[in-house]
């Protein structure tokens, strides 16, 4: 499956509230009522912040005119109240005060005592009753009865959860038994797109691998009508925090094959998993509906009962029966198509062998576009007011079906291959064997879309086309290795684009994928590529940075290390022996040692890089000819964490000799903590990493950057500029680690005048973009204005030079864009009067001037922050057909500084109305950078976290996304309190996430780099 990467770039992160009271105070002093357990950051008063929980949109430093007056009248209110508040507090103190320490009148004791024998005899009859009443309150009534009590089942019920009719449930794990394996399974189905519901009939075939009296398989959110157990009706026991059903039967033998048959109804899921209901507006203003499925993870059980888990694979033959002004597809070609009960009934041939996460069904009214490519049909679909858009996707499958056909030396295994554009559709796309699920902004591509929009096309269609092998016909046997499916068909796409396509030029992509994989990887919170998981929440979590990135950064390592060939060959092997079947980690890499002509062991190698989180920080120090290397965990941690991680380092390097051919790059193989390394005496510098393969960061010393920066400074072209991106990306991570100050990165950056590739450009000025919104979040506006003057005195020159005409060049697209970008928001005139000035021709031209796609952003952007501006985009917005541009004017929109606006934009998001759910995350990204709005944006997620988890799974790539944009720029300990408060409420609402530990994180980094680094921003700037 294919996430859908909201930006391609950093994801940020933001701020929460501290709840003190069940009831709604309009005003909570912080600084008076810090919870104890966040005393190890005491606040400031600066720290302080008064907010009416009402609203709790007030921005300080935007000032009274940015407040509409009705967020006037509650900010006056608020403090008039949380005086009086206050004053109530204290004076109810007061009053306790006095009280406790009342004398009492003298006159009212008695001076009589009674006797000693009295009162040892009152004593006695006290003991006595209390002693009485204690037996009578503790025993149970049944021990006063004659039948007495029954004695408990203490060995059953304290092993086995209870299931919904009260019974023990007879299973007690997550992971189902490996007692009865699926054969085969028939499926009939028949959705009502009326009434949103659905009707359902499996037959399960099954063989037992060992003597059993119990079945447990999976099933959610369904209404079982009927069950029958080797043709005797039955009853399921079914336990619904673990989505399981369990029928007991008479024991039977290891060895002998048995059938289920359940009939069952449910509604069509209205979030984005399971067999879903979508629906979209067409050209004359009607909503039209359609049912769709995404079942990776955890959701076919949603559909149909079933053995949902990854290596219980088996064959499917489905049957759909729908309404004539609909079509319906699965992954398998149609057979033919009979009426019955007034409907017609599609039945569809028995599948391959494949995990229930691959099985898939539509129902909808769609047009398509057909070709036969080496004897397989490839079809493209999509909504017929977009038929027009599908003719690159289909050109695009054909060349890369043939390249992967001849890479892994196994064709495509289907006769069909249909690849669908869904209009509501929340992941990126989805690898179902045969038919393939995009989101259409990831598959339809319009007759004036970019070459930006074609590379986003091109990487995801290879990305799932490259699971047809990795993933479908070679199946992780667990989610613990997801990387295995989705770490390879990352790697695979950007293989194969800068095969197929070069005018693509997806190389830097996939270079700003691994810095994007480094600063994920460098947390404590980060976890293993092969990791432990058991939850259901877990699973989710495992679609993350370290299963796509860093699993395909380690494959391009691994590839680059072996002799030239050995990788394929090894792919082949590994294919060709595990086809139908499920592996681990391990299984990769023998196949890998077994082609491998190397000394080392593939397998002894990479298992450092799986097993373990994280990446080393290789240390270089060198006297005259001799090198010693040293390695340890690269780990930002705010927390003083140790880590004694070793890993087998395949260390390339090259010198100032020769550095830029591939010819010209060495290994060194660094397996212990450290290491020597001679070289020649007439060496000037080494550049480790070559083009940046491996997955690891380098320090060179004082000494060693100064002559990389020197060499620089005198020859920008003496690196790659794999290499120069490198250095950047490598500094900036040094200095948030402490190893480097940040005056160093400063003179890094002087060498940047004479610098013209896109890749070290962008990164340069992504990492300055990102403290530039920390010190904003801050306010600390004499940075703030200084940091602007520093990227404008070294990139405006730059800025100014941009073409705002059409250009073919993807490179210079992704520069441009950004330059013009930044140059808009910070509000230089050169830039904002020529975005204006092409909204004004757009605008005059009635939408028909086209504006170059990859400027459409900054445009709208500018455009949108006035009233006209607004208004034109937004009604733009919901009349175009291509969701390429959409997307652009959506982003524009949520970047507006309006606070009415941000606050329409996020509730429309939420809704579904005027804008897809499915764009939610999206929104709230783009809302969190701005000064305006990341409060707004924050507050907004609080408010809506209900809401917002019954949408998107928690733990999934959507949650994530929104916590990490929501919370990144954070820097100061208010913000972390409120934050840490806000979750740690939720507890099995999303308090345990992997996510939020890294936001967590995150915040407490930022804070220590802020101190470490603000007096050197100040004197340096």
């Amino acid at each position: 499956m294919e996430v859908f990467d909201e930006e391609r770039a950093p994801l940020p992160r933001n701020m929460i509230e501290n709840s003190m009271f069940e009831e709604e105070p309009d005003v909570v002093d912080l600084a008076k009522e810090t919870p104890s357990s966040s005393s190890s950051f005491p606040l400031d008063p600066d720290d302080v912040v008064y907010e009416p929980r009402s609203s709790r949109l007030l921005v300080r430093g935007l000032g009274e005119n940015d407040a509409d007056e009705e967020e006037e009248d509650y900010e006056s209110s608020a403090r008039l109240l949380g005086m009086s508040f206050m004053n109530r507090s204290s004076n109810q103190r007061a009053a306790n005060q006095r009280t406790a320490y009342t004398r009492q009148d003298p006159s009212s004791f008695c001076s009589c005592l009674p006797s000693v024998r009295t009162m040892v005899a009152g004593v006695f009859v006290l003991v006595l009753v209390a002693s009485l009443i204690m037996v009578f309150y503790f025993l149970p009534g049944c021990t006063f009865t004659r039948e007495g009590c029954k004695k408990a089942n203490t060995s059953q019920d304290s092993i086995y959860p209870i299931a919904t009719d009260g019974q023990p449930f007879p299973w007690a794990d997550l992971r189902l038994p490996s007692s009865v394996v699926p054969v085969h399974y028939d499926l009939l189905l028949q959705p009502n797109l009326t009434s949103m519901t659905f009707r359902g009939s499996v037959t399960i075939t099954m063989t037992l691998q060992q003597d059993t009296d119990v079945l447990v398989l999976h099933s959610a959110d369904m209404t079982i009508s009927k069950a029958t157990f080797q043709d005797q009706e039955v009853k399921p026991l079914e336990y619904k925090p673990w989505q399981q059903i369990a029928i007991k039967f008479p024991q039977l033998k290891k060895g002998q094959t048995c059938t289920l048959k359940v009939d069952y109804s449910a509604h069509l899921s209205t979030s984005y998993d399971g067999f879903y209901n979508s629906s979209y507006i067409d050209t004359t203003g009607t909503k039209r509906v359609l049912a769709a499925t995404q079942f990776e993870p955890l959701a076919a059980r949603k559909a149909f009962p079933c053995f949902d888990e990854p290596a219980f694979k088996a064959t499917f033959s489905v049957k759909i029966k729908r309404e004539a002004e609909y079509i319906s597809l699965s992954n398998m070609p149609k057979i033919g198509t009979t009426q019955e009960d007034g409907l017609l009934l599609d039945e569809f041939e028995k599948s391959v062998t494949m995990s229930t996460y691959l099985v898939a069904f539509i129902v909808a009214n769609l047009s398509s576009v057909s070709r036969n490519v080496s004897g397989t049909q490839v079809s493209v679909y999509a909504v017929p007011d977009k038929k027009d858009q599908v003719q690159y996707a289909l050109d695009s499958a054909a060349d890369l079906l043939q390249f992967y056909n001849k890479f892994f030396d196994i064709d495509y295994p289907l006769k069909k291959l249909d690849m669908v554009a869904i209009p509501d559709f929340l992941a990126g796309a989805m690898e179902n064997w045969g038919l393939i699920t995009f989101r259409e902004t990831t598959l339809l591509v319009g007759n004036h879309s970019s070459p930006l929009d074609r590379q986003l096309v091109t990487s995801v269609i290879a990305h799932e086309l490259a699971h047809q092998w990795f993933g479908n016909l070679v199946t992780m046997k667990w989610w613990n290795d997801l990387w295995l499916n989705e770490g390879f068909a990352s790697y695979m796409q950007y293989m194969s684009i800068e095969k197929l396509f070069p005018q693509l030029d997806i190389d830097n992509e996939f270079l700003n994928i691994r810095f994007r994989a480094l600063a994920k990887d460098s947390l404590n919170s980060s976890h293993p590529v092969s990791a432990v998981v058991k939850t259901p929440e877990q699973v989710e979590e495992m679609f993350d940075s370290v299963s796509y990135e860093k699993g395909a950064s380690i494959l391009l390592m691994v590839n680059s290390t072996l002799n030239d060939g050995e990788f394929q060959k090894g792919v082949i092997e590994y294919l060709n022996k595990y086809k139908g079947r499920n592996t681990v980690s391990e299984d990769l890499w023998n196949s890998l040692s077994s082609v491998s002509k190397l000394s080392i062991s593939v397998a002894q190698m990479m298992n450092t890089w799986t097993l373990q989180k994280g990446f080393p920080l290789v240390t270089v120090n060198r006297i005259g000819p001799t090198v010693k290397l040293s390695q340890e965990h690269f780990l930002l941690d705010a927390g003083n964490v140790t880590s004694n991680n070793v890993w087998h380092i395949p260390l390339t390097y090259v010198n100032d000799s020769c550095s830029t051919a591939r010819g010209c790059k060495q290994v060194f193989l660094l397996k212990d903590k450290s290491a020597k390394l001679d070289i020649p005496a007439g060496v000037k510098w080494l550049k480790f990493n070559y083009k940046n393969e491996g997955f690891y960061i380098v320090d060179y010393g004082v000494e060693g950057w100064k002559a990389l920066i020197g060499a620089l400074q005198q020859d920008v072209n003496v690196l790659p500029h794999e290499d120069r991106a490198a250095l950047v990306n490598n500094i900036f991570m040094l200095s948030r680690l402490g190893k480097v100050p940040f005056r160093q990165v400063l003179n890094m950056l002087s060498y940047m005048s004479n610098e013209t590739e896109t890749a070290p450009l962008t990164e340069a000025l992504s990492q300055l973009m990102h403290i530039l919104r920390m010190l904003e979040k801050r306010q600390d506006l004499f940075l703030v204005n200084r940091m602007k003057a520093y990227i404008i005195n070294h990139f405006g020159d730059l800025m100014d030079s941009q073409s705002w005409e059409e250009e073919s060049s993807v490179a210079t697209q992704t520069l441009r864009s950004m330059l013009l970008e930044i140059s808009c928001g910070l509000h230089r005139a050169n830039c904002t009067e020529k975005a204006m000035e092409a909204f004004q021709a757009w605008v005059a031209s009635n939408g028909t001037h086209r504006i170059p796609s990859d400027l459409m952003r900054v445009v709208f952007s500018v455009a949108v922050q006035t009233e006209d501006g607004w208004n034109r985009v937004l009604q733009a917005y919901k009349l175009s057909l291509y969701d390429s541009e959409k997307r652009r004017m959506l982003e524009a929109l949520a970047s507006t500084q309006d606070v009415s606006n941000i606050v329409w934009i996020l509730q429309a998001g939420l809704s579904g109305s005027d804008i897809q759910n499915q764009e939610l995350p999206l929104v709230i990204s783009t809302v969190c950078k701005g000064l305006a709005g990341y409060l707004y944006g924050w507050n907004f997620v609080k408010e809506n976290w209900g809401k917002i988890t019954q949408k998107f799974p928690i733990g999934s790539f959507a949650v994530q996304s929104i916590i990490v944009s929501a919370t990144s720029q954070f820097s100061t300990k208010l913000q972390l309190l409120e934050l840490e408060n806000f979750f740690s409420s939720l507890k099995d609402k999303g308090s345990q996430m992997r996510t939020v530990q890294e936001a967590v994180e995150t915040i407490k980094l930022n804070m220590l780099w802020m101190d470490k680094n603000l007096d050197t921003l100040r004197n340096w700037l």
